[in-house]
């Protein structure tokens, strides 16, 4: 059966759940859809299966914000997993499976606020058991209470790694060593950027303090040269980089733990936008292909609009802010949409130099050595990536066909910024003119039976033989 509403909202993290409350509680009909059974997103991930929670301003805000989002008359679909979204002659419809079954719903505008995927660039060792993402850590520490070891490293680089250090510092865990790649004075030259909201500044030197009053040790310009251990981590080994995150010469440092927690910023998820043929473009600050909006957040297509993370790298705060501009937008309230992008303009400075700690670093990326895997769901390495490039490979698409790189269970979210820009520089050519994977459906993983149901072959329509 299908379900009609004026606006169907994808995800219900800080920008997709302001968006769908915003616009049901001033009047529009809303579906709000998101893969978690409570609406937060990551950076305001919900406690969940017993564990009452940290008690700290994240979970208040997330708190808060699924207050509002239940007493709105937005309908949820949460812990619905979206595998379809196609254009129809009046809109979009999109299919979900949830604990229901399958569902479709209709809507004449559709709002992507997909949020992003967590980067790592391939070190050796990187797929050992032990090793972990930053954001993965975040969603233990916030929904389960758990930390992922004894003794840990957390490497990187980005306003993440203070706020892991210091749950894990918080939840009694040893933290042998935070280690950045960025150098001290790259956090220096943003500090009036980061000044400029006074708020935000105090929640990062909290964490910062905290680390420090534990004692850990913080590496500035440094990363990981390569994990030990074989079956589990033993040893995380790093060295100093230059300022473009390449590996440089100096004292390689040895630390003995039993994980590693890391992330290199975080990449856009666009899978929807690209599924849609939705007009792109590549924006290194922003986290990589972005989808091109306007002011109203409407993409190259007529009634689909992007908004937070999947739309670039922004932050919380600017999602939120999109999210309710976009919402008073979708509900006739111009002057309300207007005076929130204001607020968003003011808000862009801090956004930025968040952002810039964030992106990919090339250099880091060419360091890669060539028998380390970067496609881990069909364990690729780099060397089988340049060997496909020289035998002929010159887009994106055709390197799939070559090594399978993208073909696996992530489809790509995890290993497609690294391989790109591995062809890129390979080519000579821009990550523009590499270009990047063609969307396909289904846009996750799901039982096909689940799908389409049971049948009988008897029910089949033959159709007549062709004459002879």
């Amino acid at each position: 059966m299908m379900a009609a509403f004026d606006v169907i909202v994808l995800g219900a993290g800080p920008a997709g759940a302001t968006c769908a409350a915003t616009a049901a509680e001033a009047g529009r009909r809303v579906a709000v859809i998101d893969e978690q059974p409570r609406a937060g997103g990551q950076v305001w991930r919900a406690p969940m299966g017993g564990f009452p929670g940290k008690g700290d301003a994240d979970q208040a805000s997330g708190d808060t914000l699924r207050r509002r989002l239940a007493a709105s008359p937005a309908t949820r679909r949460l812990g619905h997993r979206v595998w379809s979204v196609v254009r129809t002659d009046t809109g979009y419809r999109v299919d979900t499976l949830g604990p229901d079954g399958p569902t479709a719903l209709e809507a004449p505008f559709l709002v992507v606020a997909t949020g992003a995927h967590e980067r790592v660039v391939p070190f050796p060792g990187w797929t050992t058991p032990g090793v972990i993402g930053l954001a993965a850590a975040t969603v233990l520490l916030k929904s389960h209470g758990v930390v992922p070891g004894r003794r840990l490293v957390v490497a990187g680089c980005g306003p993440l790694l203070a706020v892991v250090a210091a749950g894990l510092v918080k939840a009694g865990t040893e933290v042998a060593a935070v280690v950045d790649i960025a150098p001290r004075s790259a956090w220096l030259t943003r500090l009036p950027a980061i000044l400029g909201q006074p708020r935000l500044a105090a929640r990062g030197l909290a964490w910062g303090f905290a680390v420090a009053k534990a004692g850990v040790p913080v590496l500035s310009g440094h990363g990981v040269r390569r994990v030990e251990g074989g079956e589990a981590v033993t040893r995380v080994v790093i060295g100093p980089v230059d300022a473009d995150g390449a590996p440089t010469e100096g004292p390689e440092q040895i630390i003995e733990a039993d994980g590693l927690i890391i992330g290199h910023g975080l990449t856009t998820a666009c899978e929807v936008t690209r599924l849609l043929r939705a007009e792109h473009r590549f924006d290194r600050l922003r986290g990589g292909w972005i989808p091109v909006v306007d002011g109203a957040f409407q993409t190259s297509l007529p009634g689909l609009h992007a908004i937070g993370d999947g739309a670039g790298i922004r932050g919380q705060a600017m999602a939120s802010l999109a999210g309710e501009a976009l919402g008073w937008h979708l509900a006739g309230r111009m002057a309300e949409a207007e005076a929130t992008r204001a607020n968003m303009a003011a808000a862009t400075p801090f956004s930025d130099a968040m952002a810039g700690l964030m992106a990919q670093r090339p250099a880091q990326v060419r360091a890669i050595a060539a028998d380390t895997v970067v496609c881990r769901c069909e364990d690729v390495t780099r060397a089988e990536i340049d060997s496909a490039v020289d035998a002929g490979a010159t887009q994106i698409d055709q390197l799939k066909h070559f090594t399978r790189c993208g073909m696996g269970p992530c489809q790509g979210r995890s290993c497609a910024d690294t391989v790109q820009e591995l062809m890129a520089a390979r080519l000579r050519m821009s990550r523009q003119e590499v270009g990047q994977w063609t969307g396909r459906p289904p846009l996750r993983p799901v039982p096909l039976g689940e799908v389409i149901g049971a049948f009988s072959y008897d029910d089949i329509p033959i159709p007549t033989p062709a004459p002879l």
